[in-house]
């Protein structure tokens, strides 16, 4: 049985611990897979991430949505020291901008 909708976020980077590649999922931190390719490791990873969705549905146990389908409102609070916002305060004020496009412009790069 093949998963119909395989939108989840993979990466595939070296291990230098394995002296291998390993594939890993964004949606399913815990898992990964070793193999001497990257096309072995993303491929590992994913069928791995088949297998366990099965499971998880067989289960009745709820699948985690994958990031690229998630709807994103744009908007998420960070807490920081006081002395820092009062920093990033006098820094957007002395470029002329808001502190929000300060923080997005930094939070992008």
């Amino acid at each position: 049985m093949a998963i119909i909708d395989d939108h989840y976020t993979y990466r595939v980077t070296w291990s230098a611990d394995d002296d291998e590649y390993v594939g890993l999922c964004a949606e399913f931190p815990g898992l990964s897979w070793l193999a001497e390719t990257p096309e072995g490791a993303l491929k590992g990873i994913r069928n791995v991430v088949e297998d366990v969705i099965i499971d998880m549905r067989d289960r009745k146990e709820k699948v985690p949505e994958p990031i690229a389908i998630k709807n994103y409102s744009g908007k998420f609070m960070v807490r920081v020291p006081p002395e820092i916002h009062r920093a990033l305060a006098i820094k957007a004020a002395e470029a002329g901008v808001s502190l929000n496009r300060l923080a997005s412009s930094k939070l992008s790069h």
